[in-house]
């Protein structure tokens, strides 16, 4: 009896929220469109101008080249 009593006090313990929540929402949704927009213009992260600040390991523009230098004479010891 103690679990049936425990999950019903957890629904309805959700359901509370839930409904405080979708209140909460609807009372204020007229601030929060205009908040949320208002975050979203100033996300430094979306525009397409911002440049990563950290260098990539490998530069791919650079071409790959030998681990043995050409101009170098093998010798036989």
């Amino acid at each position: 009896m103690a679990k049936s009593s425990s999950a019903k006090s957890a629904g309805i313990v959700f359901g509370a929220l839930a409904f405080g929540w979708l209140a909460i929402e609807l009372a204020l949704k007229p601030w929060l469109v205009k908040a949320r927009s208002a975050m979203d213009d100033s996300d430094p992260d979306d525009s397409a101008a911002a440049k990563p600040t950290v260098k990539p390991a490998v530069d791919e523009d650079v071409e790959k080249t030998d681990t043995v230098d050409e101009d170098v004479e093998k010798t036989d010891d």
